[in-house]
């Protein structure tokens, strides 16, 4: 994983991972505390602090990626551009550019904000809960990708109609219709009507 500001801080000086902590919140989306992320999880789940991103082509088609398999939450399926949660303190805007550039190596172009969700989604395979309050962003992927293989399986570029195919097919992210939905509007003011978002 490339090292930036944000990851640098949150990694002890042995090189071994510090338990990563979320921002709880309220309905309003109002931090409240903080929690370790696996136990936010853990059901009936912990509501928290996320942001979901969509990234577009020149030409309107959605970026996805599959989640590497070796992920504890909702590995091997497909989701939107890069989902996350931000570090206690650091900004949903911060963290969606700081995460897409993680897991995919790219900086995302006229990012944007997209509104807010809040949604309570159990995933039957691991019996986790997203519990989140999720801040959506929209924005261009103008740059070679270049993926890191343990957060991200395999990337591809969809229209409108080839995602509705691959979404009946399956298998997706239990969260991904619903911010995919939230985000529409901000989506089609970015992508134009031709786009058909």
């Amino acid at each position: 994983m490339p090292t930036t500001p944000a990851t640098a801080t949150h990694s002890s000086s042995n090189g071994t991972a510090e338990a990563i902590m979320l921002e709880l919140v309220d309905e309003n989306g109002t931090t409240i505390g903080t929690a370790e992320k696996l136990a936010a999880h853990q059901a009936p789940g912990q509501l928290h602090r996320a942001f979901s991103v969509f990234l577009f082509d020149e030409q309107g088609r959605l970026l996805l990626q599959r989640r590497a398999l070796g992920k504890y939450h909702s590995p091997g399926v497909w989701s939107n551009t890069c989902c996350g949660h931000p570090y206690p303190g650091e900004s949903p805007f911060a963290a969606a550019a700081r995460r897409t550039y993680e897991e995919l190596g790219i900086s995302p172009s006229l990012l944007a904000e997209a509104g807010t969700v809040r949604y309570n989604h159990p995933d039957p395979a691991s019996g986790l809960v997203e519990q989140e309050f999720n801040h959506l962003f929209v924005g261009m992927a103008q740059a070679e990708l270049k993926p890191d293989p343990e957060e991200v399986g395999e990337t591809a570029f969809v229209t409108a109609a080839e995602l509705e195919k691959r979404h009946a097919e399956g298998p997706f992210s239990a969260w991904f219709m619903t911010v995919l939905d939230a985000a529409r509007p901000a989506i089609r003011e970015l992508t134009g009507p031709s786009a058909g978002w």
